[in-house]
């Protein structure tokens, strides 16, 4: 990182993710990072399950920040604020001491998919719960996971005094405060964004008392308290700096990507993770059951579709053929649906991966490039559904010359760029920055201190900008074969 003068205060943006936490020292002024501070996370479970125990997360973050704090030669007198982005959906019980009762159901646990069926049907349908909360629940959201807890460990679902997600977990760490936020609230499924409260019959139908969970801010730049001296003296940061609100990683991506109220709306976003999720900021209230409807975290709205199956399931396959990820090519007629650990959308809970249209002359190459492809497609055939949620015509010339921001950690990989672009056929932009969940969340704290509007701060920051790729024309051989594969294939991946 360049060590130039600092323009204004620092502020920390944390993205505290499925696998690991960073910690951005950033330039409140320019949204220069002068140093990012990483620490892991260890995911433990098999099958369906997946588990991290949150004290990890707490570790992690005193770790990200004194690394930061190292690498940056900031004086820690210079930081006047911190938010944390976090993983969604995960379910955080506690005790009445604040501390976890047992290990965190993470977003990809799949456990409790029957439950979120049950309860899909127990309130009348997919249409009566995205009236409500704009999303049907599935095994990733929060609410299926605390019946699930209901159901399989009572004796911990009745001890809990405290319901959050893992963001919320590292905010009241931090403040003291039991705070957070419409945007990762709207991914609970008890959290209404038609009112933008908790919804009390949702709560009843959960046996949930709204007593155990956390107060939402108006947005998830609120400051909604100070970094506590006990919390100060483990970070090495100054007591009483302002604490935000803070809101899940997708809607602080949107953030950094000045993606908002200020800023721009109804343009799509491709992100490239562990998860790969399309998504858009929107004044229009998303109410289609295709889709996350979730809240943003300025007061917009984010629809969005999200795979389970992304980088990790592409580099799973490279490691199995023993192959570079960047050692692939277009898949021929070969089809691969990289669905490892089942699928959120299409909603395949239990689903493994599938090939098929193997020839005697296909090579390792094209198998790896068909499964790039495959995942590419699952993500990629929401994209029109997530803008007609924001009220657009996809087929409307002005729309589908929207550019395709690609983000996340795949969007730095050629066959990632490549393969998206040859199925999308759309122009693409692809920001330099891996950290944009980091960033938005810096711009969160930096409107914590400030009192400024987070978007238009990480609008003059200009972190949304980057190379631009133009489109090419579309290859609709492939794209109609793997979704060809995939409609056929859905009934049975279903058992």
């Amino acid at each position: 990182m360049s060590q130039s003068p600092v323009v204004g205060p620092v502020v920390v943006g944390v993205d505290s993710s499925t696998q690991s936490t960073k910690a951005a020292f950033t330039d409140a002024a320019t949204g220069r990072l002068l140093a990012v501070g990483r620490a892991p996370h260890r995911v433990t479970g098999e099958g369906g399950a997946r588990e991290t125990d949150p004290e990890v997360w707490w570790n992690a973050l005193r770790e990200a920040v004194a690394a930061g704090l190292k690498e940056s030669g900031v004086d820690a007198s210079a930081v006047a604020g911190i938010a944390v982005a976090g993983q969604q959906h995960g379910l955080v019980v506690l005790d009445r001491t604040g501390r976890p009762l047992r290990p965190a159901l993470l977003w990809n646990d799949t456990r409790s998919a029957p439950q979120a069926a049950a309860l899909t049907e127990a309130l009348g349908g997919p249409g009566a719960w995205t009236a409500r909360t704009g999303s049907v629940p599935v095994a990733s959201m929060t609410a299926s996971k605390w019946q699930w807890l209901r159901e399989n460990d009572p004796a911990i679902a009745g001890a809990a005094a405290a319901v959050r997600l893992p963001h919320d977990f590292l905010t009241e760490r931090l403040s003291g405060t039991a705070a957070t936020d419409p945007g990762d609230a709207s991914g609970t499924c008890w959290y209404a964004t038609a009112t933008g409260t908790y919804d009390p019959e949702l709560l009843d139908l959960l046996g949930l008392d709204p007593a155990l969970l956390p107060a939402v801010a108006t947005t998830g730049a609120e400051r909604v308290g100070s970094l506590t001296a006990g919390s100060a003296a483990e970070l090495g940061l100054p007591a009483g700096i302002a604490v935000a609100a803070g809101t899940g990683d997708n809607m602080s991506a949107a953030v950094g990507l000045g993606f908002g109220g200020a800023g721009l709306l109804d343009h799509p976003v491709l992100s490239l993770g562990t998860s790969g999720t399309v998504f858009a900021a929107t004044r229009t209230r998303p109410a289609s059951p295709a889709l996350a409807g979730f809240a943003a975290a300025d007061g917009t709205y984010l629809p969005l579709a999200c795979t389970l199956n992304c980088t990790l399931a592409v580099d799973k396959v490279a490691a199995l053929l023993r192959l570079d990820r960047e050692d692939a090519v277009p898949g021929g007629e070969a089809v691969l649906l990289p669905y490892l650990d089942g699928e959120r959308t299409p909603d395949l809970p239990a689903a493994s991966g599938l090939l098929t249209g193997l020839r005697h002359d296909t090579t390792p190459q094209q198998l790896l490039g068909a499964a790039y492809e495959g995942a590419a497609v699952t993500v990629l055939r929401a994209l029109d559904e997530v803008l007609r949620a924001c009220g657009l015509d996809p087929a409307a010339p002005e729309v589908a010359s929207r550019p395709l921001r690609l983000i996340g950690g795949g969007a730095q990989g050629r066959m990632w760029v490549e393969t998206v672009r040859r199925l999308s056929g759309r122009r693409l932009i692809v920001p330099p920055t891996t950290e944009l969940v980091a960033l938005g969340a810096a711009a969160l704290a930096a409107s914590a201190a400030t009192d400024e509007d987070p978007v238009a701060i990480a609008t003059t920051w200009h972190t949304g900008e980057g190379t631009e790729l133009a489109a090419v024309e579309r290859d609709m051989e492939t794209w109609e074969r793997v979704g060809s594969v995939l409609d056929r294939a859905a009934p049975s991946l279903l058992s």
